[in-house]
Parts: structure tokens; C-alpha cells; sequence
């Protein structure tokens, strides 16, 4: 037997703000609001094939880069108009010594947790 991820995690100062923000970035919807924390995720659910992130309440701060981060892929569209959409929505570039000659994009969303826009294009 093995053990598969359901739901993902993230501390934020404003977790409906935060959970909006990763709605439009992923075509997710929120599934349940529940004392504070703000869970979303696909059509599909909790226990769909991809996880659900759940946004909870905090007052600490970010004080240094995360040890775990999102890699994200445009599904309809080329990389540099996805880097636009997501520029759009609130995201920032983010340099963590990456190099101008990295295939892919380093971001922050909105409470500055990085993730990274990747070349490859998926099916959605």
C-alpha cells in the first residue's frame, strides 16, 4: 500500500485573499470556508486526483524562502503569455539566483510564497 496527497497546507495572513489568487491561477473553486481556513481545488474535490490546498489563518511572517514551493504549468496558452496572465492576477517575479537564462520563471504570489512557471506546456 502507499499513501497519496490530498490536501496541501499553506499558512496565510488573509486566507480568502490567498486562496482567490491560487483559484485563478489553477481553475480551482473554493470547496469549504470553515473557521477561517479556505479550502480549494478542482470540479472534482477533496479526494479527486489532485490535491486540495487549504488556506489557515496566521499571524507569523514569511521571514525567509520556503522549503517547499509550487511548480506550475500553462495547459492553454504559451509560457510568456501565462508569465502575463499570472503578472496580472498579482503574482511577482521573484530572484532567487535563478539566472536570465533559466528556462522557467520564479514568482511570488501575492503573500510572496515562490512557485515556478515552468516552459512545458500541459494538457488541461
Amino acid at each position: 500500500m502507499a499513501s497519496r496527497l490530498s490536501e496541501i497546507v499553506i499558512k496565510a495572513h488573509d486566507p480568502r485573499a490567498l486562496a482567490e489568487f491560487w483559484c485563478a491561477v489553477l481553475g480551482f473553486q473554493i470547496i469549504d470556508i470553515d473557521d477561517g481556513a479556505v479550502e480549494i481545488g478542482p470540479d472534482a474535490g477533496f479526494g479527486g486526483i489532485q490535491p486540495t490546498l487549504v488556506f489557515v489563518p496566521t499571524v507569523e511572517s514569511k521571514t525567509e524562502p520556503l522549503r517547499l514551493h509550487f511548480d506550475v504549468n500553462a495547459t492553454d496558452r504559451e509560457q510568456d503569455a501565462e508569465l502575463e496572465r499570472l503578472l496580472a492576477l498579482g503574482a511577482r517575479k521573484v530572484d532567487i539566483g535563478q539566472g536570465d537564462d533559466a528556462s522557467w520563471h520564479v514568482l511570488g504570489d501575492p503573500e510572496g510564497n515562490e512557485f515556478c512557471l515552468l516552459r512545458t506546456r500541459l494538457p488541461e
